[in-house]
């Protein structure tokens, strides 16, 4: 699950640059405003990758994926992406603990064979 995640994490980290890109155009917020908050959420995406298998890592991880839906308000196009995203988010949660679960299966059933096998 942690490759998973964290592969979505990293794309996220670029798309929030480029959308920081984007909302440099807006005549509304200063650079330093849109710097300043497109880093907190690049920052974040890298710290994330190694804590998502701590308690709370993939929770916090949700609360990032909200927020970049709800940066749509500014950058209306992050509605879309940020959505994008979510389900990538939620297929790498999804899929990744499902593929963590055969993995220790498949563990345990060879660690099982090899005693009499050998």
């Amino acid at each position: 699950m942690r490759t998973l995640c964290a592969s979505t994490l990293i794309g996220e980290f670029f798309v929030i640059g480029f959308a920081g890109l984007v909302a440099m155009k807006s005549d509304d917020l200063s650079s330093a405003t849109v710097w300043t908050v497109c880093g907190i959420g690049m920052l974040l995406c890298v710290l994330l990758c190694g804590v998502l298998t701590r308690p709370g890592g993939i929770q916090l991880s949700w609360a990032l994926q909200i927020a970049l839906v709800a940066s749509g308000f500014v950058v209306p196009m992050m509605f879309i992406l940020g959505l994008v995203f979510a389900g990538l988010w939620w297929a790498s949660v999804h899929y990744g603990g499902k593929i963590d679960e055969a993995k220790a299966r498949w563990a345990a059933q060879e660690a099982a064979e090899a005693p009499a096998g050998g």
